[in-house]
This record gives C-alpha cells, sequence and structure tokens, in this order.
C-alpha cells in the first residue's frame, strides 16, 4: 500500500480528524489543479475535468461536510 493510498483511507475512516494539507496533498496527487483564493476568502477551488470542489482553509481540521464531499468525489473517480 502507498503513502497516497494509506493517507486517502486515513481520511475515508475518520472524515473528523482532516487536515487541509492532507486533503489537498490527496487531491492534488490524484491530478486536481488548486486555485488558490483571491480577495481575502479562504476558500480553495479544486478542478479535475470536469469536476470541481470547493474546500475552506479551517485549522486544526476542515469540517466534516467538505470531507464527505471530497470522498463522495474521489469514489465518483474510482479512487
Amino acid at each position: 500500500m502507498t503513502k497516497k493510498e494509506k493517507l486517502l483511507e486515513k481520511i475515508k475512516n475518520n472524515p473528523k480528524a482532516v487536515k487541509f494539507k492532507e486533503i489537498d496533498k490527496v487531491l492534488r496527487d490524484i491530478g486536481f489543479e488548486r486555485r488558490q483564493p483571491s480577495g481575502g476568502s479562504s476558500h480553495y477551488t479544486y478542478t479535475f475535468e470536469d469536476k470541481t470542489i470547493t474546500i475552506p482553509y479551517k485549522r486544526p481540521y476542515v469540517k466534516v461536510i467538505y470531507i464527505k464531499k471530497a470522498i463522495k468525489l474521489l469514489e465518483e473517480l474510482g479512487y
């Protein structure tokens, strides 16, 4: 099992304790392009083909609703 697969399993098993840098790494490793916020926003937008997801930068953990949306999107893509 690769590091990427282990991190993805960790995120799926405990979506309440996911740091922004962890979900960012998984999405970018898969091929999503990240657009940084402008104008004082904290929301990062990730795009891959025709799929788009927005995740706010939050410490210490990203809210569960955003992680669940990301997991659902990744499952649709076959990850």
